[in-house]
């Protein structure tokens, strides 16, 4: 049975472990095998079989959060805006009753004397007033989050903030009870609850600013979806219709200047497409007629029609989309170590918390309470994980989204983990190193001794024989020769295995021309010796060199030869910079093979391997202690592809190529190869920067604030701060830079 998965957008995630809370509750739903929540883009990935979209809806809400099923033809909804929003109102509006309780806490600092507070400030229930909106109305997100969390098990961050907030608050309306007005004089603690909201909830909007600017790369592109299209009816008039309302086989006009609204096929015209928004290739790609276009690509400067081909989920776009999305909301295996320790952090905070309030109420400072409280509730706000569980989410949506916008797709996390520590590159000559097709390379001819015929009129002939044969050696002389082709032409002859003959009208003339090889010149007594070292030359080179002869003379040599794709060498001189072992693996015979290898500068070759027998030869470097990448066109390479540690897919195809490898390249160039690599290196490395940094600050933090050396306000500032900072540091990743093709 299939396998299914659906995406839910999830709201009111407060942590970590708030992602482990509905990771839970979506498991108990019938029918669901997987389920994967990135708390970094609020996304619940889950997979099974007959999956119920409102029953997993249902779970997440009953688990106490918000969600709702993802449509990936459409953009997103503003729905995150406006929770940046509530945020950042929230955030105000706490900000304006917190400052005059910063107000009067400035006023108990040694150097601050001369500050002037006003009495009625000083005051212990206008102190409660100002606090408790800020406690209960606008930090009520806290004590809900606490609830949620506590109900299923589980502690989290909200659990910590609600805790801390609350002793400090419920402390201070003791005193004011007990002591009356002189308490503010004393001591209280509303300043503590109000700030310290206050700044986390700051911290948590620029938070979800940033948060939301790492699934950027996924946003342009589907913001790149053009709304309408100009649709042919059967009349031949146009109408312009919404996008949506397209059907496959409509045909479609697309202007200059104009996005295409959905993938086709030219059926008129000729034009140049931008496709940098799909492969990253700045150069712009010439179509015509039986090309296929890309829906969201750029028309630029012809007038095309074309006949709708995909639409909606089937799309390249969509399936662009989707893969992206299923790396940035897979757990990569770092990952899961920081999980395991979240899972167990939050409770072990809160006995160290405790352990803190002990000993300084009953030991260090016997009695005095309110330090005491302070060193508690510093220490519940320092050590929320917070930044634990963004480090490694963040990085991976940044970094898959720029290797998206670079023509790189990565299929899962765990490859972009792996992929930089690759020591082998395979790879795949036909389709790979080379173009995948013949194309006419030489074309020499001697006319002499032939007389009343032109080198231009024999190339003409050569186009109209070569024209008649299905062969596709045959269909690369004729795209390679220019000349129009000979119109008078009979008798045409495929000899199978050695070539093609007929006869010729030239200057009223008739003749027999033949192309082929050395046995179909002897079988017709043509002397070709002269013609020989030539041909050994050209073969040497690894091309098919074929004879032409004129009635009974040899007049020139033809070769053709599956080309090296521009770029190749110094893509792979790249590679080998890196220090990778690069091999060459194909079907063809040795002297072709070494004659490819030269031209690109590979040392290492593997020639003559059947299709079957590709996987044996990754598995034989891998014994050699070697770990493989493999690059091939994802078709006859697959069991390769499965065998390596990372199979890597060639070309511009989004269906087979991302159904097989690891990782797919968007554009048929090698560079892409070293593109994959350099952005897998630079994200691990920014994975590992940002766990480094989220356990040294909850490492260090906790002491420091159990030592009391550390204000429960500054200690909310550091931590909101820990969390932002872990995010700007995974946006680096967007700035990498596109290597520039040699």
């Amino acid at each position: 049975m299939a396998t299914q998965t659906i995406q839910l957008q999830l709201s009111g995630m407060s942590c970590a472990g708030c992602a482990k809370s509905i990771e839970k509750a979506l498991s108990g739903v019938h029918g669901v095998t997987a389920v994967n929540v990135n708390f970094a883009n609020e996304v619940a990935a889950v997979e099974g079989d007959k999956l119920n979209s409102e029953q997993l809806v249902k779970a997440v809400k009953n688990a106490g959060y918000d969600g709702s099923v993802i449509d990936h033809q459409q953009p997103e909804d503003d729905g995150r805006q406006r929770a940046q929003q509530v945020q950042f109102y929230k955030f105000i509006a706490a900000a304006i009753l917190s400052l005059p309780l910063l107000y009067t806490m400035v006023g108990h600092f040694s150097w601050t004397q001369g500050i002037y507070v006003p009495e009625w400030l000083m005051n212990p229930w206008v102190q409660m007033a100002l606090a408790t909106p800020v406690q209960f109305i606008i930090g009520w997100q806290f004590y809900k989050g606490s609830y949620t969390a506590l109900r299923g098990g589980a502690a989290n961050m909200d659990v910590l903030v609600a805790l801390g907030t609350s002793a400090a608050y419920f402390y201070s309306v003791y005193l004011a009870a007990s002591v009356g007005e002189q308490a503010a004089h004393q001591g209280l603690y509303f300043e503590t609850s109000a700030v310290l909201i206050t700044l986390i909830l700051l911290g948590k909007w620029f938070e979800a600013r940033a948060k939301g600017r790492s699934s950027a790369a996924i946003k342009q592109l589907l913001n790149l979806q053009p709304k309408q299209a100009v649709r042919e009816r059967q009349n031949g008039e146009t109408e312009t219709v919404d996008v949506a309302k397209l059907e496959v086989g409509d045909i479609i006009h697309i202007k200059p200047g104009q996005q295409i609204p959905a993938d086709s096929t030219v059926v008129s015209g000729s034009s140049a497409v931008d496709e940098s928004m799909l492969t990253g290739e700045s150069v712009p790609v010439d179509k015509a007629e039986g090309d296929e276009l890309t829906g969201a690509t750029l028309n630029k400067n012809g007038f095309l029609k074309a006949k709708v081909s995909k639409l909606g989920r089937d799309s390249a776009l969509a399936q662009i989309v989707k893969v992206v999305e299923q790396a940035q909301n897979s757990k990569a295996p770092i990952q899961r170590l920081a999980d395991r320790v979240s899972a167990i952090f939050v409770p072990v905070v809160l006995l160290i918390a405790v352990a803190t309030f002990l000993v300084w109420a009953f030991w260090l400072d016997a009695g005095n309470y309110g330090q005491a409280l302070e060193a508690f509730v510093a220490v519940l706000v320092i050590a929320c994980p917070c930044a634990l569980g963004l480090a490694t989410p963040t990085s991976i949506m940044a970094g898959s989204g720029r290797a998206a916008q670079m023509g790189v797709l990565f299929k899962q996390s765990d490859v972009l983990e792996i992929a930089h520590t690759v020591t082998a590159v395979v790879l795949d000559k036909t389709g790979t190193i080379t173009e995948g097709k013949p194309k006419l390379t030489d074309l020499e001819i001697d006319l002499k001794g032939v007389d009343g015929i032109t080198e231009a009129q024999l190339k003409q002939a050569v186009k109209a024989t070569e024209q008649q044969s299905e062969h596709p050696l045959a269909q690369a002389v004729v795209d390679g020769i220019e000349d129009d082709a000979l119109e008078q032409l009979s008798d045409f002859n495929a000899h199978e295995g050695r070539g093609v003959s007929a006869q010729i009208i030239i200057n009223e003339q008739a003749h027999t021309l033949r192309i082929g090889n050395i046995r179909l010149m002897r079988e017709h007594d043509i002397e070709s010796d002269a013609w020989s070292k030539r041909k050994d030359e050209l073969e040497q080179q690894g091309k098919t060199a074929m004879l032409i002869s004129l009635n009974s003379q040899a007049i020139g040599i033809i070769a053709v030869a599956d080309t090296v794709r521009d770029n190749a060498k110094s893509a792979i001189s790249k590679l080998q910079q890196r220090g990778l072992k690069v091999v060459m693996l194909t079907g063809d015979n040795q002297r072709t093979a070494d004659a490819i290898a030269q031209q690109v500068g590979i040392e290492h070759v593997f020639a003559e391997v059947l299709p079957e027998h590709k996987a044996d030869k990754v598995k034989e470097l891998q014994q050699q202690g070697e770990r493989v990448a493999m690059v091939g066109d994802g078709i006859n390479d697959a069991p390769a592809l499965a065998t390596a540690e990372v199979g890597i897919a060639m070309g511009t195809g989004t269906d087979v190529a991302l159904e097989t490898a690891d990782i797919a390249l968007m554009r048929a160039d090698l560079n892409s190869i070293h593109d994959a690599l350099f952005v897998s290196e630079k994200t691990v490395r920014n994975i590992r920067q940002n766990l480094f940094w989220a356990f040294a600050y909850n490492t260090l933090g906790i002491p420091v604030a159990a030592a009391g050396l550390l204000a429960p306000w500054l200690a909310g500032g550091a931590m909101a701060l820990s969390s932002v900072s872990v995010v700007l540091n995974a946006l680096r990743l967007q700035r990498l830079p596109i290597k520039r093709r040699d």
